[in-house]
């Protein structure tokens, strides 16, 4: 028994140096992973921008399409003569120039 546990023994060191080593290596590259992945979280990909800027332009053009639809019905009502209506509608038409400021612009067809 005594035999055994001698040869074992040298055995059992050479797998733990393995283990410690391993353990070492990580404990020292941790906070450069760690430094990475929070770069990471912090940072925006292309695609992600894109993404991004898209759902941002589709929710202006539903908001424009709104105010466009009370627009003229405030527009009707300002031509039958409330004054009400026209002062809301001259509002409304300037949140709309400001919508359309940050919509952009479709290319000409044919290029």
């Amino acid at each position: 028994m005594l035999r055994l546990g001698l040869t074992t023994l040298p055995l059992a060191a050479l797998l733990l140096s393995g283990c410690v080593a391993r353990t070492l290596v990580d404990v020292a590259t941790a906070p450069v992973r760690g430094v990475a992945q929070v770069a990471d979280w912090a940072t925006t990909s292309e695609d992600e921008a894109d993404r991004n800027r898209g759902r941002e332009i589709r929710e202006r053009e539903e908001r424009l399409g709104e105010l466009q639809g009370n627009y003229e019905e405030l527009s009707e009502d300002c031509r039958d003569g409330n004054d009400r209506a026209c002062r809301e509608a001259v509002e409304l038409r300037a949140e709309m120039d400001e919508l359309i400021r940050y919509i952009p612009a479709d290319p000409p067809e044919g290029d």
